[in-house]
């Protein structure tokens, strides 16, 4: 993507079902559940680079033993950091401890972050802010061990006003209006009401305070806690927790917007955000691994009994086919394949841009995860050329010499890698004239491939801003003196906000629509701006389901094709003297190519939950008036 977006999140839990000898016998280390751990989160670093978090939890160790561990980093590469902390506090207590080696009931006793169940988290900080204190898993303490909770999690909510008053009413003082402290909150609410219900009927049962906590351990109920939990949220979300004696839990939400994937054994119970990465680090077959269904949650006891247990009632599945265009680790067996398909679904609107001439045509791609799109784009072209090939031998079949047969069998598709991003510049000036230069050479080009008659087709996964294609790209590939260049995106127009997750908060930010406020100003009809501005201030205090998208009318106007000339207009400025095409993807070929993730909110504005209507109109309210608050 050559507009970098904050996104997706990603988390990591494993819950050993053996005791440590096990995985120490059969796999020559105790730390084995570390170990995969790492190896989780370093597969899903692409979900997140501004901060990390892991903690561990040790099962039935004896009072005055510590047994939670918690480490967070923000640091530059913070999974490694974590790691590198994590190892040398390993090494030292062995090195100070030889005694340790060989007795694993003693290095889980004395050793950090040995234990038994085990969550990560890495993040990118789409709200709020980066200190370490915004860095997951948070922590909820309590001298009694079933109300410890650790939370982490890839979600955003659209309405943490709501839930941080429903949280006030119950008494309780938050620190701060926060989404995740928000969610932590409420699940400690009511995990601390079970347990003292619990407690409240053992001591009815003539228990004491001490033999009454192992039977809360067997009998908290996980689900009915979570239930009452998330009665109100109202957002995309994977929800991983654990509670201190060992219970833990991971749940999805009811539209499925965000990704879920787990795979249990009589060894191991992991979830991931991503199918590969279980994949490859258990070295499991793709059907070995399950996707976690919307509205139900994965829960393992103390005990280990497992199960997956509905929380909330799904709604219409809207998984978010970001994760296929863009986010997710193109490595999964189905991805790839779509993404080839995102690319060979465009072909057709690039063959006319082209006037069909594949042989003065260089195909590119603006690296490096639209490269899979670039690969499906590339054979439908092939398949192109072999139809003009076969066409034009027919045509001259009556007078075709070997000399014209192999002029014609020559022909070969065009593709270079024309785009090099040079990941060590930083544009570290803020001044505008001067940052502008420094971000024009970002990218670097590949000269002596094109010739001044030729097209130059490049593709990337989607155009959200525009600002690095005006600014770096275009003019960049400007210098190869093509005559034409074509921009193609294998997502569709980004015309309205996200709100579950992705950091794309502003509506004037994006292209598209500031292409249609330039199109009504064209038509003279401009005055629609500020009709929609007072159809959405009308909506303000009505309660989020009678909420509706009216955003969607500043669109209406026109066709898909009047906004991509108006985009390409505005991404070429007037010192480029090629021309300017730029392509988007449809939303109906978005649907062919990924028909399992339908979630297309960003692009058609129709949001899965009733707090996503509310967001829209309340970016376009602070557009309207000039105001850059986020609208969630």
């Amino acid at each position: 993507m050559s507009d970098a977006i904050k996104h997706e999140c990603g988390i990591a839990q494993v819950r050993l079902l053996k005791p440590l000898e096990y995985y120490k016998e059969k796999y020559g280390t105790a730390f084995y559940g570390v170990n995969k751990m790492y190896l989780l989160m370093e597969k899903q670093h692409n979900r997140g680079q501004d901060g990390a978090g892991f903690a561990s939890i040790k099962l039935n160790v004896q009072p005055g033993e510590r047994y939670i561990s918690r480490i967070r980093s923000n640091q530059s590469q913070p999974i490694q950091d974590i790691f590198e902390q994590i190892n040398q506090r390993i090494n030292d207590e062995m090195k100070e401890h030889p005694e340790y080696a060989d007795d694993v009931a003693l290095q889980k006793r004395k050793i950090p972050y040995l234990g038994e169940l085990f969550l990560g988290h890495v993040r990118y900080g789409t709200f709020g802010k980066n200190s370490i204190e915004s860095v997951h898993p948070f922590l909820r303490q309590n001298n009694w061990m079933h109300r410890n909770l650790i939370v982490a999690g890839n979600f955003n909510m659209t309405n943490v006003n709501q839930l941080f008053n429903n949280l006030v009413e119950l008494g309780q003082h938050p620190k701060e209006k926060a989404d995740t402290v928000t969610i932590m909150e409420k699940i400690g609410h009511f995990l601390d009401s079970e347990v003292r219900k619990l407690y409240k009927k053992l001591k009815k049962e003539g228990y004491t305070k001490q033999q009454a906590s192992p039977h809360i351990a067997e009998q908290l109920n996980v689900a009915k806690i979570l239930k009452k939990s998330s009665k109100d949220w109202d957002g995309g979300y994977a929800m991983a927790g654990l509670m201190g004696h060992g219970d833990s839990f991971v749940l999805r939400d009811p539209s499925g917007i965000r990704p879920c994937y787990y795979y249990k054994d009589d060894e191991v119970v992991v979830v991931a955000s991503e199918r590969p990465v279980i994949q490859t680090v258990f070295n499991l077959n793709f059907e070995d691994i399950k996707e976690l269904d919307p509205g139900h949650a994965i829960i393992t006891k103390k005990n280990g009994n497992v199960s997956i247990t509905k929380i909330i009632e799904p709604l219409e599945r809207k998984a978010c086919s970001f994760e296929r265009i863009y986010f997710s680790r193109g490595s999964d067996a189905e991805i790839y394949k779509e993404r080839k398909m995102l690319g060979r679904l465009l072909m057709p609107e690039v063959l006319k841009a082209i006037n069909y001439d594949t042989i003065n045509t260089v195909f590119s791609f603006i690296p490096n995860t639209a490269e899979t799109s670039f690969y499906g784009m590339v054979e439908a072209a092939q398949d192109e050329l072999s139809r003009q090939k076969n066409e034009a031998i027919l045509a001259e079949k009556d007078t075709l010499t070997d000399e014209r047969l192999q002029e014609i069998l020559a022909h070969r598709l065009r593709t270079e890698k024309i785009a090099i991003k040079d990941v060590k510049l930083r544009t570290f000036i803020t001044e505008d004239s001067s940052r502008d230069d420094l971000v024009a050479h970002v990218y670097d080009v590949t000269y002596g491939v094109i010739k001044k008659e030729d097209n130059l087709v490049i593709i990337d996964d989607s155009i959200v801003r525009g600002t690095t294609l005006k600014k770096s790209i275009i003019k960049m590939m400007d210098r190869l003196n093509p005559k034409q260049i074509v921009v193609v995106s294998s997502a569709p127009q980004i015309r309205y906000p996200d709100c579950y997750g992705i950091d794309m908060a502003r509506l004037e930010d994006l292209v598209a629509f500031r292409a249609a406020l330039e199109l009504l100003k064209d038509d003279n009809n401009y005055k629609l701006v500020e009709e929609v501005y007072e159809k959405c201030k009308q909506q303000v205090n009505l309660k989020d389901k009678d909420v509706q998208n009216f955003v969607k009318e500043i669109y209406e106007p026109f066709t898909d094709e009047q906004i991509s000339a108006k985009i390409s207009e505005l991404l070429s400025e007037p010192t480029v003297e090629a021309s300017v095409k730029v392509i988007y993807q449809s939303v109906d070929n978005l649907h062919k190519a990924c028909p399992k993730n339908l979630g297309d909110w960003y692009f058609t504005g129709d949001y899965p939950t009733p707090g996503g209507n509310r967001v829209v109109n309340r970016a376009y309210i602070n557009f309207f008036e000039g105001n850059k608050d986020r609208a969630y």
